[in-house]
This record gives structure tokens, sequence and C-alpha cells, in this order.
């Protein structure tokens, strides 16, 4: 199926003079080809880095497949220099043999046939990826041009595609000793707005991959670089070892991570079936929740029925403990909330169970209504187990969430207090440092959040005073990482910025219905201090209005760092490199200078409006939204809490890994 059959891969409409062309079996890859490259979204989520990482994942997550069946035991992906990407496992192969109803090879059936997978007929695998997988077939479609080799019975079976389209039909090229697929395909760009892997991202998931699977043997290699970077990953304790990772860089309450692995038998379909568990939890000093979630292999981001019944469990474990214990009751009048018991939890829940749900082709959230009450039994039964044979681990456990629900009620009353005096949270009362504008409607209106009473009156007199707003601050904000709710309320910076945003406080609470501007922009000086404050701002937003940053509200200015004269001409640059650019036009350096700026107050209100305020010149940065359950957010939740969190230690130790990465530090 070749030539004008390619073509139609991409837009195809068969009429019935049409089809006579084709075989049943043609006009099905045909149609599976437009359903998916019309539609890539629906398939993999997203067309831009994520989605094409989600290509590689799925090649992947079939070899992973072979090694939870007990017949692989590692895994390679090789990023090509030329940009494509190379699978190998030592898996038994994906079958060779004709299939029964298609008459065609196997692999064909398997790489062009959507959800066929690599599953090798019905039943072979008791635990996989699960239903409403996205399947080879998808990366295949959406793909410039995909090979698949097959090591199996003796030879190699060869066949490659373009679009999805088999160029010729599978042919077996050699001999072998050994057992495998091996799958290598280029990202089509047509679908994706980038081709270009990201290494540190695959580095990240390929290393849980491996914390999931005990044993596993992953080799990541990227040949992009010279000399070619390579990485191995295999973790014989799972996700003990990924949890060991994971508190490293914060301080536990208690001494030791808890762990336990344990199943249960239940009965679907009138048939008998095992739901294995393995769960891993501990409890920090961070105000942050971490808990990933993982389904035969697959990351859960938004959670599903696993999360609610592990939820579930711990608050009820918490609190049956807490009412035995008489002198820790006494502390509080009521039970702990589900918040109370969360704050500072990081834990791993890694599930297998037969025939998974998702809610998406994407797998983001387990839907399996039965795995809810079985996994709270099952961690109900542990925990309860764990704590009556450690009860030092669980006394820490316990006084630690007291402290959270003694400081939510405190901060709750708090509120309320500064709602009645002021309307703060209701966006009531504007602070009188806020120099507002006139435009009354939000979508039109811009926020600039300014360093100190300088630059403010040069903002405040550069602005459009119809759309533009000024809120200067004084000093440096509080880390609102290290501080409770009732102290940060109490801040006079931070009512403020709350009383002047309008649309309350705490990201539970936020309305975006009160936000007073669509646009809030961050402007601070270009040193060490405007850095620090800005970093603080963001600290803030981040922590308590993450909803803005979801939402697209958040913004950061971009001042220029040098004015360059000569006689009358100037030109302002944002970057050495352009200040090198534009010192290249002049032929001699009579007469020219460089002025470096150090603060936004250096400039004249006409200076800073042209270049930091004009909508028509400036430059902004937006804060970039993101999916609020996925793994790369709590990675950032992770690193905020270890640059602005109390403990040295870990702060020191990230510095010192990553200082490499920062290519110059204009201080």
């Amino acid at each position: 199926m070749k030539g004008k059959n390619q073509e139609k891969a991409v837009d195809i409409v068969l009429n019935q003079e049409e089809q006579k062309d084709y075989s049943a079996h043609q006009i099905k890859v045909l149609k599976g080809l437009e359903a998916v490259r019309k539609r890539p979204g629906m398939y993999i989520g997203t067309q831009d880095e994520t989605g094409l990482h989600k290509m590689i994942y799925e090649v992947v997550d079939n070899s992973v497949d072979e090694f939870m069946a007990g017949y692989a035991s590692q895994v390679e992906v090789v990023l090509k220099q030329d940009g494509s990407v190379e699978v190998i496992d030592d898996g038994r192969g994906i079958p060779t043999d004709i299939h029964p109803q298609e008459k065609i090879s196997t692999i064909e059936v398997v790489m062009t046939h959507l959800h066929a997978g690599g599953k090798f007929g019905s039943g072979a695998y008791k635990i996989s990826g699960g239903l409403h997988g996205v399947g080879v077939s998808v990366v295949n479609a959406l793909s410039e041009w995909l090979e698949v080799e097959v090591h199996r019975n003796g030879e190699i079976h060869y066949q490659k595609y373009r679009r999805g389209v088999p160029e010729e039909s599978v042919k077996i090229i050699g001999k072998t000793k050994k057992t495998g697929t091996i799958v290598r395909f280029k990202a089509d760009p047509e679908i994706f707005t980038t081709t270009e892997f990201n290494y540190n991202t695959l580095r990240n998931r390929l290393e849980e991959i491996a914390f999931l699977n005990k044993g596993l043997k992953i080799k990541l290699k990227d040949e992009r670089t010279q000399p070619p970077k390579e990485e191995f990953f295999q973790y014989n304790g799972g996700i003990l070892e990924f949890m060991e990772k994971l508190t490293k860089k914060s301080r536990m309450v208690h001494k030791k991570i808890i762990y336990f692995e344990t199943k249960a038998e239940y009965e679907e379909k009138n048939e008998k079936r095992e739901l294995i568990g393995e769960f891993a939890l501990a409890y920090t000093e961070s105000n942050q929740e971490r808990v990933f979630c993982f389904t035969n292999g697959i990351d859960n981001k938004l959670g599903g029925t696993h999360l609610e019944g592990f939820r579930a469990a711990l608050t009820k474990t918490l609190n049956d403990f807490l009412k035995k214990d008489e002198s820790l009751k006494k502390k509080i009048p009521g039970n702990l909330s589900g918040d109370d018991v969360r704050e500072g939890l990081v834990a791993i829940i890694n599930i297998k169970v037969p025939e998974p749900q998702f809610n998406s082709q994407t797998k983001e959230k387990l839907v399996n209504a039965e795995v809810k009450g079985l996994v709270q039994q099952i961690v109900n039964d542990e925990l309860t187990l764990y704590f009556e044979h450690n009860p030092n681990e669980l006394k820490p456990i316990l006084e630690r969430c007291i402290l959270t629900y003694r400081a939510r009620e405190a901060a709750k009353k708090a509120r309320e207090m500064v709602t009645k005096r002021k309307g703060i949270l209701e966006g009531g009362g504007l602070p009188g440092k806020l120099a507002d504008c006139s435009e009354k409607d939000p979508a039109l209106a811009e926020l600039f959040i300014v360093e100190g009473d300088s630059a403010g009156g040069s903002a405040k007199q550069g602005r459009d005073r119809n759309f533009q707003a000024i809120l200067p601050i004084k000093g440096k904000i509080l880390n609102v990482i290290k501080a409770k709710d009732i102290k940060i309320l109490d801040n006079d910076e931070v009512k403020t910025l709350v009383t002047a945003i309008g649309a309350g406080y705490g990201n539970d609470n936020i309305d975006l219905n009160k936000l007073r501007y669509h646009k809030i922009i961050i402007m601070t000086d270009a040193d060490v201090d405007g850095s620090h404050i800005r970093t603080l701002l963001l600290t803030f937003f981040f922590a308590k209005m993450r909803p803005l940053i979801e939402h697209g509200h958040l913004y950061i200015a971009q001042p220029p760092l040098y004015l360059i004269k000569k006689g009358k001409e100037s030109y302002y640059a944002y970057s050495d490199k352009e200040k090198e650019e534009i010192l290249k036009k002049f032929k001699d350096d009579k007469g020219v200078t460089v002025q470096r700026y150090k603060g936004l107050g250096e400039m004249n209100p006409e200076q800073l409006w042209e270049t930091t305020m004009d909508p028509n010149r400036r430059v902004l940065l937006q804060v970039k939204p993101f999916d609020e359950n996925s793994l790369d957010l709590k990675r950032l939740e992770e690193t905020f809490e270890i640059l602005m969190g109390d403990e040295v230690e870990p702060r020191r130790k990230f510095i010192e890994e990553n200082a490499k990465y920062v290519a110059h530090l204009d201080l």
C-alpha cells in the first residue's frame, strides 16, 4: 500500500468506486490514520513537547508490559542525531504469524490498526497498560516515518511506514539468536509544534519507570551530543528507593519511610482477579502535598479511584489512632480533615490490576470503581498494623497533623477577622499606595507590581492611566514557604497585594470572577535585590494564588539592561548578546556610550514607557500555566521547597549540582 495510497493517509474520503481498489484491511488502516491525524490531541493529549514525548512513552510501555509479564529484562532508548528515536527491548518480539482475521502479518496489524497494541492476543498479559491505550499504531500514524524490526523464532522481520502507511509487506531480512522488538521513528513536523526531544524530560520519566518496576534495566543514550551521553537506571528497591530520593531534600518528621506491598483478591465478570498494591509514604515539614499515582506503570496525573481510596484510608486510620490517644485528642476539639492529614505528605501509589480503565486515551485518571474500596481496605489494614507495631513513628505524624489542624483553624479565624475589619479578601477598600487605572473591564486592565517608591514614581508618570495600574511594594515581601497563613495574612505587603488584586487569598479560595486585572506584571530591578524580590513574589503567587498562574494571568516585565547612545541615536539592549550586536553596527567606538541600568528608578518616565510598559514595544514573559496534577508540577513544588525552605543542606546541594547549567549570572 504505497504511492497514491500514502497521499490518501492524510485526508481520505473513500467513495464506493474508490473502495474497490482497496482491501478491507487497507480501508481500515486509511480510515484509522485519518482519525488520528485529524485529531491527534484526542490520542496524545497535546501537539507540543508533552505529546511528542508521549510517543516514546507509548512504545516504552509495550516493552515494560513484556517485563511485567516476565519475558523482558531491559529497555534501551536512543536519541539519534537526525532527530529520530529508537526503542529496543529483549522481550519475545511482536508475533510474526499471519493474523487469522486480517490474513496479513500480525506485525502489520499491530502497527497499523488502532488499539491492536502489542498484547499478543486476548489474555496474554494479566497486567498491562490497559484499556483505552493509545497504542503503537498511533505513534506510527503521527510519525514522518517508522521502522519496526522484530527478532523472533530465529528470524529478523522488518517493515517500514510513511505517515502510518506500509511501504511494503513485512519481510525477513536476516537470522538472529536474540528475541525482542526494535521500533525507530521520527515524529512528524506536520503534526507537532516541536520535534526535538528533551533529554531531561525523558530521563525523569524513564527513571520513574525503573523505580516502578523492580529489577528492570533501562538505558538512555543521547547520540546528539559529542561524545554521546549514556545513563542506566535499575532499582531493586522499587518505590522505596524512589521515596528515599523524593524525601532526601526535605526533613521528615518521623524516622523511617512507611512502605508496604500487599494484594487483594476480588471477583469481576465472574472471574477471580487480584489487585497488587505497593505503597510508600512519609511526612515532611513542607506545606505541600506530593502524591504520585501509577497503574500498571502508567503515570495517572489526575489520580483516580486508587488515590481516593488511599486518601480515605489515611484520614480514617489517623483519626482512629488519635481517638485512642487521650493526651493528643485533648489538643483539638474535632476530627482531622483530609487537608490536615495531607499537608507535608509525600506518597507513591503503585498498583497493578487487570483491565484498568481510564478517563481518556492519555490515561490521566483511573476510573475502575472497584479499585477505591480495595485500596481503602488494604491501606487501612496495613497502616493499622504498621502503627500498632511502630508507635514511635505514629506520634510525630499525629502531632504534625494536629499542628496543621490548629494552623488551619487559626488562619480561618484570621481571615474572618481581616474580612470583617477591611474586607481584604473580598477586594474591598483599596490600598492607598495603589495608583489605579480608569478601565473597569478586568480583561483590558493591567497591574504592575513595582519595587520601591522611586521606580513606582517613574512608572506612575510613564504609564497609560487608562488601563495600567501601579502598585509599589516596600522591600522584600515575606517568604511564604516558611510561614503559616496567620503570619502571612498579618504582613502589610501581602495584605496590600491581596487587596489590590481582589480575587481573595489561598489557592482553594481564589475567585477569578473578582480578579481586578487580567494581566498582573512583576516589574523589578535587574540586580540581585530585584531578582530576590521577583523570586519572593513568584513564590507567593505559586504557593498562595496559584490559579492566577494556571489561567495565565501572571507576567514578568523585561526592562532593558543597557542604553547605548551615539550622537542622537539611542538603542536599548535587553541582554549582553543584544548589546554586542548593537555595538557591531557602529564602525568605531568614538562617541559611543553604554549605560548599564541597575534599577528602574534610573529611567525617566518616557524611557520606562517605551522600553517596558508600552504594549506595542515591550517584552513580557508569561509565567507559564501548567497541568495542576503533572509530575512536572510536583517537581516544581519540590524545587520551591528546596530553594525557599528552611533546610540549608538540600539548597546548597541543589545549587552545586545545577550551577553548571547557568550560562551567565550578571551580578
